[in-house]
Order: C-alpha cells, then structure tokens, then sequence
C-alpha cells in the first residue's frame, strides 16, 4: 500500500518565518577562529579578515539570522576586550572550550562586519552568567545609540560613528547550566531585572528558555516574564547512534536511534507550545530554538573540547525532518539556530587551512530556502512506522508552502535506512501543470563528503514524481530528502 499525503493548499494561515533558517556561531574550537575569521595578513582570500569562501557558500543559503558569541561563551563574554585596536586588546582564556587563549581580534565590529558581508541579521546573546546589567546595557547602546554618549563617542573612536542596527537580542545562554545553574524562578527575577535596561526601537528581548523537555522551566518563565519577552529560547541536541557514537561508523541501528531522537524534537515543540498558549493565547511571543542538531563524537586526533565532528547523510535527514517540524509549527516557532556554523557540531561548512567542504546538511538548507517567509500548507500523512527502542516514529516528514509567486513546495524526507515508499499525494487546492525536484542522497547511508572527495553527497535532479490533474505520485528511495516545485 502507498503512504498517502494531502496538501491542503487553500487552508494556508501562517508564515513560514525566515528565521527558522538561522544559523549560530560561537566562539568554540575553529568556528570563529580559522572557521570565519582567518585576519587581514592571513594568504586565504578574506574581506576585512574574514574569509570569502565561507562567506560566499553562506550567502547561498540566504542565511537570515547568525546568533553570536555563544553558547556557553557568551556568560563568560566581556565585550569591551573585543574592541579597539586588535593588538591593543587583552586575551581571554575560552573556560568552557578547551581552556585555550583567545586573542579577541574578532569581537564586536567583526561580527556586525560579518553580518553585513552575509546580509543577515545580527543576533546577540549578552552575558548574565558573569557579566551586569551595566555591562549588558552600555553593550546595546555601543552598538545602537546614534547621538552623543560615552559608549556612541567609544564606539565613534574605534572607527564607526554609525550605529549598527539590532532586532534580536538575547538575555544570557542556558542559564540553567553553564550560564549560572539558575532555578527557573531565580532566572525569572533576573531576566526581569535586565530586559528593563535593554532599550531600543524594535529590539526583541530573547529570554533563556528550558533545557529540552524541562517543561517547569517554560511554565515559570511564561507565568512571571512573559510580558518582557518576545521569544523564549529552548535548546534540543539529539545526539547519536545507540550502539556507536561515531559521526561516520554506524549501521542501520545507529541510524534509526538517531532519527528517533530527531524526531523528538516534535513532541518538545507542541509541549512547550502548549504552556505557551496558556499564558499567550494570541502567540505574542515565539518559540526560538536557537540551539538544535546532532552531537556525535569528535574526529579522532582532534581537539575532544573543539567538537569537530563529520557530517553525513544522516545528519542531512536530521536537518530535513527537524526543518519539517519548525514549519509545521509556524504559528509558534519563530527562529531556528542550527549548530554550528562551521567546523563544530552539525555545521554548514568544513575547512582546513585554505580548503574549504560543504557538508550534506548544507545541501539541505540551501534545498528548503524557498519555505523562507511563504506561507504554511497544511497537510495530512498516513504512512508506516519506524522503531528503534520500542518507540514508533513515522517514517516520512513533509511540509508544504507556497510562496509570493504563488508556486508550491514540497520537502519530504523518507527516513527509512533500506525501504523505499512510494506516496500518493492528493493536492487539494492547489492547480499545478508541472512538478519538478531535487534529491539529495547517497547509496550508502554514512556518506559524506570530504576535502579529498567534496561531492559524494550533493543535490541531483528528481524525476520520479508525475502529476495528473489533482494527484502527484512520488517514489522517494530510501535514505531521501526531497523537494519538489509545484508551478
């Protein structure tokens, strides 16, 4: 029996907010340092000291928003010691990543700089952890204050008399954890105190939401802050395999636990909504989940603190079902912030001295960037189940959208390792003459790519979907994201 899907094209409420594409660099292993940020002298091509092969490759994916400095850094992050003349600023020992020496060279006006090079927007998460409200506030007014102050004057000093503009700014990072091991009642109070000092035309205060299924931790802040906030912020990894932990050495188990736990991030979505609702009916504020991916084992021989791992097809399909679940729930989630932008975690891109890789999962953003700002199809799906554990999963993920030209696209991800489905699609709604499609997958499931072979995993032209009149028939192989234009 084929799975069977309706795409309900005239029932579209919602916006698919672009920010749900986000990306998040912190000051961890070779993210920033190497990753991004190479310097003026260095012989790889830069701008400014930041490199143009990442900014280029980042610019594809229309990356709307970067979070930055951190992560847990961002507690530690005194900001003043990133400004001014760079062989002039004091180092910082990096507690949390390795206990390494950072020089601060790339600090405040870098990553604005960066940000102006990607044409997205900034994201700052200030430092309640260690830091003060007189810390965090001058912060905001360096970076935004066009008269005359003591922090517009400083910044005037080190070479911009122009403010910077900033919507997204967040009040501390896990704060729960290492950002100060805070009771949620505690954090409450706090984020109150600061987010009063924090003031500027259309600034979105962010608040530290819960830790994965820490449900208590939402009811708190939803019940005494959520008059102060525009976003709450929870943070999911899904981590690994059940039997290895390798980024690349695993087997169908391995593959189906990951998914399984990918598929979580469903569950944790519609509960912390659901406490949302309660105390913001009208869904004022959004769920931001600006840190999310997969954490495997780092890379033998590197760094265990700098959290340099692989990326292969299975990581592609976590970023394509968890960016499924983020559009199905456009009434409440408003950003996503993948982890991490590049050489950390589940990154976008690889690099090596000059060289430079793209990973599977930054075939997948770059194949959902037409969801970025359309609108919301809602859509039905009967399939069969995948277990691993004793827990069932559906096996396919999809999400529907239509853009402002009125065309339709359809992401789907059969996240079976070795069964292909073949899916009847009723397209209610929606009148289409022509369907055509991408595909990313591998004949093996651990495929990924590498500085020796780049293109082992990358999008190809998909030619088994067939439209007749209202129905679509698609084959998806095993292992498989697909999207397909509907015109």
């Amino acid at each position: 029996m084929p799975s069977k899907l309706i795409v309900n094209g005239d029932q579209g409420r919602y916006r698919i907010n672009r920010n749900i594409y986000g990306h998040f660099a912190e000051h961890l292993g070779r993210c920033i340092y190497e990753g991004l940020w190479v310097g003026e002298g260095s012989p790889i091509p830069n701008t400014r000291g930041i490199r143009n092969d990442v900014v280029a490759a980042l610019k594809k994916l229309k990356i709307p928003v970067l979070r930055w400095p951190g992560g847990c850094f961002a507690d530690t992050y005194h900001w003043k010691d990133g400004i001014g003349p760079r062989d002039q600023r004091p180092s910082i020992v990096n507690i949390h990543w390795g206990g390494v020496t950072e020089n601060n060279h790339f600090g405040t006006h870098e990553f604005f700089d960066l940000c102006e090079q990607l044409g997205c927007e900034p994201y700052v998460c200030g430092n309640v952890g260690s830091g003060t409200v007189q810390e965090m506030s001058e912060w905001l007014q360096y970076i935004t204050f066009g008269g005359r102050s003591p922090m517009s004057d400083l910044r005037a000093a080190n070479g911009r008399a122009e403010p910077w503009k900033i919507r997204y700014w967040g009040v501390g990072n896990e704060n729960w954890g290492c950002g100060g091991s805070m009771r949620a009642e505690y954090y409450a109070d706090v984020y109150r105190q600061y987010q009063t000092y924090l003031r500027g035309e259309g600034l979105e205060k962010i608040a530290c939401g819960p830790n994965s299924s820490d449900y208590h931790w939402t009811e708190v802040l939803m019940r005494e802050a959520a008059w102060g906030m525009s976003q709450l912020a929870l943070h999911y990894y899904c981590g690994t395999g059940s039997e290895s932990k390798s980024a690349t050495l695993f087997g169908d188990n391995d593959w189906l636990c990951l998914m399984r736990q990918a598929w979580k991030m469903e569950e944790l979505v519609t509960r912390h909504s659901s406490i949302m609702d309660r105390y913001d009916p009208a869904r004022r504020v959004g769920l931001a989940v600006d840190e999310w991916g997969a954490w495997h084992e780092v890379e033998k021989g590197t760094n265990p603190s700098f959290l340099y791992q692989q990326n292969t097809l299975r990581d592609a399909m976590v970023a394509a079902l968890t960016l499924n679940i983020f559009n199905n729930h456009a009434s409440r989630v408003t950003m996503g912030n993948i982890a991490q932008t590049v050489n950390v975690l589940q990154s976008m891109c690889l690099t090596e001295g000059e060289k430079m890789v793209l990973t599977p999962s930054y075939h997948v953003f770059a194949m959902y960037t037409p969801h970025q700002d359309a609108t919301l199809l809602p859509t039905w799906l009967e399939c069969d189940d995948l277990e691993s554990r004793g827990e069932k999963f559906p096996a396919l993920s999809v999400s529907a959208s239509r853009n402002a030209a009125g065309k339709v696209h359809l992401s789907l991800c059969n996240m079976s390792p070795g069964q292909a489905v073949e899916l009847d699609c009723d397209l209610h709604g929606i009148k289409a003459s022509s369907v055509s499609g991408k595909i990313l997958s591998a004949p093996v499931i651990n495929a990924h790519n590498t500085f020796d072979k780049p293109n082992a995993v990358k999008p190809k032209g998909f030619n088994d979907a067939r439209l007749s009149g209202r129905r679509l028939r698609v084959s998806l192989p095993a292992h498989s994201v697909v999207v397909l234009a509907l015109a």
